[in-house]
């Protein structure tokens, strides 16, 4: 990122970052969508739950590869012509699925919009931070990646209202529309920004392919694989199992997207105060909210508490998952960070897979003993992470103290 000053003009700033959220919206309304959609699309393409579920495998698939290849071969494209070109290919994709007349194209299309989805989120960040003054920083990338956030609380939901009403083709539709409205406000609103000479490449890969940094990625890529192998089949579960009518699952997911907003809140907050530990604590808490499915699916009440309780673990452990990358890749954390995203897509990805292979051998109410063990293998990614950063300060210390006493 260059180090010139932000441009005067404080009054634009406000609206240029309302174009990167409403771009980060977009791309969070099109990763979550498809799974209040999974039985209106299933039925519609003639194929089975969990292979339409194969759709969120193949768009967190697209996500893993298309962010670090993109990221290397479009790092000397100017900022703001690398996020006009991601729109279009954004757009073009949604607009792919609109039409798409089978499973197969429908699926590609998935797979062309994820390429997108990392790398703007990337780009978009760095030019919101450029956007303000330093000190505002921290506050102007929150506010690009709350985009996220509130897809999941007003855009999913209102996404699967539309999908449940007008068909899951017109979902897709009204995301095409907020990507064309998010690429004219970046054409007229963000300005150019002219970059300096990109970090060295071979010491960016030098600290992906740190031990720790692979550990604490495969601890994140587990978290991921625990939500969404319950997630993608929430909405068969939460029909088939508890009862609830199709009108009503679409409220259920604002609820857990209120659960999501509290739990990236909470988990910022604990991560800052003790980072490990706090994690720790937050992947053994999901195990159990998870775990508790198992009794509660059986009551709507208890079941639609169960549900806010676990947005609220399951996305409280996110920012301490990145926040220890960025800690342990620091000297070169561009790439690192970047693969952070592939890695808990993969997850996405693998969780989603696990979910369609345990209900076709043992059904629906299989997920949450999975979705939980996928948790408690995180709990121990994470508290093996701890202990290897840990032995090292002690192993520091004791230097030191040895130092000391021979001089």
């Amino acid at each position: 990122m260059d180090k010139s000053q932000p441009p005067p003009h404080k009054e634009r700033f406000p609206l240029s970052l309302l174009c990167l959220t409403l771009g980060a919206f977009a791309i969070g309304m099109t990763e979550f969508i498809i799974m209040g959609l999974l039985p209106n699309v299933a039925r519609d393409l003639g194929v089975s739950i969990p292979q339409a579920g194969q759709l969120i495998t193949s768009y967190a698939l697209g996500v893993a590869i298309g962010a670090p290849v993109l990221t290397i071969f479009t790092h000397r494209l100017p900022q703001k012509k690398l996020l006009m070109i991601l729109m279009c290919i954004f757009i073009f994709g949604n607009a792919v699925s609109v039409i798409a007349p089978n499973y197969t194209l429908l699926i590609l299309a998935r797979i062309l919009t994820a390429f997108a989805h990392g790398t703007f989120l990337g780009v978009g960040t760095i030019i919101a931070a450029w956007l303000v003054r330093p000190e505002k920083r921290a506050g102007a990338v929150s506010i690009v990646l709350a985009g996220l956030t509130v897809a999941n609380i007003i855009g999913v939901p209102f996404g699967t209202f539309i999908g449940q009403q007008l068909g899951w083709r017109a979902s897709f539709g009204a995301i095409t529309v907020l990507g064309v409205v998010s690429l004219f406000g970046i054409i007229r609103f963000i300005p150019v920004i002219v970059q300096e000479q990109t970090a060295n490449l071979t010491e960016q890969v030098r600290g992906l392919l740190n031990p720790k940094v692979l550990l604490i990625l495969l601890t994140g890529a587990l978290g991921c694989a625990s939500l969404f192998s319950l997630f993608t089949y929430i909405t068969p579960m939460l029909e088939e199992i508890t009862g609830f009518a199709e009108h009503n699952v679409t409220w259920i997911l604002v609820l857990f997207g209120a659960g999501v907003t509290f739990g990236n809140l909470i988990g910022g907050k604990l991560a800052d105060w003790k980072l490990m530990p706090s994690l720790i604590v937050n992947f053994a808490i999901l195990a159990i909210m998870i775990s508790l499915f198992s009794w509660t699916l059986d009551n709507p009440v208890l079941t639609i508490i169960n549900v806010f309780l676990w947005g609220i673990a399951a996305f409280g452990i996110m920012p301490g998952i990145q926040l220890r990358i960025m800690n342990l890749a620091h000297k070169a954390p561009l790439l690192a960070t970047t693969s952070s995203h592939s890695a808990l897509n993969l997850g996405n990805a693998a969780g989603a897979y696990l979910g369609g292979a345990a209900i076709t051998q043992w059904g629906l109410s299989s997920i949450p003993w999975l979705a939980a063990s996928l948790a408690a293998l995180g709990l121990a990614g994470a508290w093996l992470s701890y202990l290897s950063t840990r032995s090292r300060q002690a192993a520091l210390a004791a230097g030191d103290v040895s130092a000391t006493s021979s001089s």
